[in-house]
């Protein structure tokens, strides 16, 4: 093995020296070394020697320290040493410092490799969760696509209905024409046969004319008194006796008679109401033509709104106020001279009913929104909201200044009073909707009419209806109470109900017994 002898190393010191700019030190140390006999010639040693011979011996050193007993690589990668370390320690300690440090980069390695793992698993969570996210939108558009053929399919099934509900009415119509010629056929034979009877009756002979009445003759009665059902009661009005009010741009909803004067409200599609002064007599006769009406507008600006179709309207009891209910779920309270004084806010629907308390101090409406109010009539604030029905409430009635009855395309009829949190009393017995209630007029019978084709007349003292009117043969949309009756100025007449229905025909019903005395039937459509 080489060696290196002092004298060799004090020369490469002095080479260093001198180099880095220590003269003085430089020479010293020559003077005192005796480099001057040394046989060195310094042109065979390039500069900076001492530095490089100190770095290859740390790289032996650190090579050592890398290498086992056997002189063999250690596992793993070449480890770098600090210089201190390499000149302070034997191999022994370096070897040991080499292997901590090892263990210490295998330990990262494997956190290393663990969190790449993570990583890994958390790539493969994420695009599992992609992979469910599609499995989803698929399944969404699956179940889209199975509503979607679901409604064609019941979109079908009701055009089918619709189609047997048309045939049906088409054969009902026909079986109301077949009977309409046979009423014609049979009033057509009483009518021939009492001319006859009437023809024959002058030539009797003149004795039988002066003889005394047998029993038999007694009991013969002039053919013109006989009730033969030939006389119409029906009574045509002239087209000189019709009044025609024109204004209105769309269809005509409603229309209400002033309790105290000769004013008219009505209700139309063109977002208006309207109220007419309707002067004495027919102004066809007269040739004279109808005041124009004051316009009560629902919207703003130039065009009419089609979502504030008028759909409802009531005067109070004097007659100076008129309450109207449009589409755009509010409520108005206008003046008779057509001023707007209150804007009633609270309805999320189109309002379809709407009524005064016989005092005027409340108002009563019914939506589309499921629910009905009592509105202060003066401050227009809100007294009550009722949220009982499932379904839009189609109609409200009071019964007297405080308690009120529902009804709603859910079946169902409330009795309702103002204060209570809960309804005084459920009517259920209707299958279809129920279209109309009104009280009679001492508010204790309660009558209403629906879709199922029946009438009912219903008493807050049972459960179950009091009459069950089956003799309407379509759906029954309006009802009426005569003013007779207990609680009228009528009071010695029977009260009587009367219910209109698309079968074309208006009855008229004993309320004490529960069935119908007459049946108006000369209406041709629905």
């Amino acid at each position: 093995m080489a060696r290196i002898s002092s004298d060799e190393l004090n020369f490469l010191v002095f080479r260093y020296l001198q180099e880095s700019g220590f003269i003085h030190s430089a020479f010293t140390l020559g003077y005192e070394a005796c480099l001057n006999k040394y046989a060195i010639n310094g042109n065979d040693v390039p500069p900076g020697a001492l530095v490089s011979f100190i770095q290859k011996g740390l790289q032996y050193l650190e090579l050592e320290a890398n290498v086992n007993d056997l002189r063999v690589d250690v596992d793993g990668d070449f480890t770098f040493l600090q210089p201190v370390d390499l000149i302070t320690k034997d191999v022994s300690e370096l070897r040991q410092i080499i292997k901590e440090r090892k263990e210490k980069l295998e330990r990262e390695r494997e956190k290393e490799k663990e969190k790449e793992k993570e990583r890994e698993r958390e790539k493969e969570r994420e695009r599992e969760r992609d992979r469910e996210r599609e499995r989803e939108k698929e399944r969404e558009r699956l179940e889209k696509e199975r509503e979607r053929e679901r409604e064609r399919e019941r979109e079908r099934i009701e055009r089918e209905k619709e189609r047997e509900k048309e045939r049906e009415r088409e054969k009902e119509r026909e079986r109301d024409r077949d009977r309409d010629r046979d009423r014609d056929r049979e009033r057509e034979r009483d009518c021939e046969r009492a001319e006859r009877e009437h023809d024959e009756w002058p030539r009797q002979k003149p004795d039988e004319e002066m003889a005394p009445a047998t029993g038999a003759d007694q009991s013969r009665e002039d053919p013109m008194d006989t009730d033969v059902g030939c006389i119409s009661t029906i009574t045509d009005v002239s087209s000189a006796d019709v009044t025609i009010l024109e204004g209105h741009t769309s269809e005509v909803f409603i229309c209400a008679w002033s309790p105290t004067s000769s004013l008219l409200a009505s209700g139309s599609g063109d977002s208006t109401a309207r109220i007419w002064t309707i002067p004495e007599g027919p102004l066809g006769t007269g040739g004279s033509t109808a005041p124009k009406p004051l316009v009560l507008k629902h919207f703003k600006g130039k065009t009419n709104e089609k979502s504030k179709d008028v759909t409802t309207l009531d005067w109070n009891g004097d007659g100076t106020l008129l309450a109207t209910g449009s589409y755009d779920g509010q409520a108005r309270i206008w003046s008779k001279d057509g001023e707007l004084k209150n804007t009633l806010n609270k309805h999320k629907g189109p309002i379809f009913s709407l009524k005064w308390n016989k005092k005027g101090d409340c108002l009563l409406s019914g939506s589309v929104d499921k629910t009905a109010i009592i509105w202060d009539a003066k401050t227009g604030e809100v007294k009550q909201q009722f949220e009982y029905h499932q379904a839009p409430t189609l109609d409200v009635d009071w019964r007297n200044n405080t308690a009120f009855a529902t009804c709603s395309t859910d079946k169902m009829i409330y009795v309702c009073k103002l204060g209570e949190v809960r309804p005084v009393k459920t009517f259920a017995g209707h299958l279809d909707e129920v279209n109309a209630i009104k009280w009679d007029p001492t508010g204790t019978l309660l009558a209403s009419c629906s879709d199922d084709f029946t009438a009912k007349i219903w008493n807050l003292k049972q459960e179950k209806w009091v009459h069950d009117l089956r003799e309407h043969t379509k759906e029954i949309y309006t009802i009426k109470w005569s003013p007779t009756g207990p609680g009228t100025n009528n009071p010695n007449q029977h009260p009587v109900l009367a219910s209109a229905s698309f079968d074309a025909t208006i009855k008229l019903w004993d309320v004490e017994q529960g069935k119908s005395f007459f049946s108006l039937t000369q209406h041709s459509g629905e």
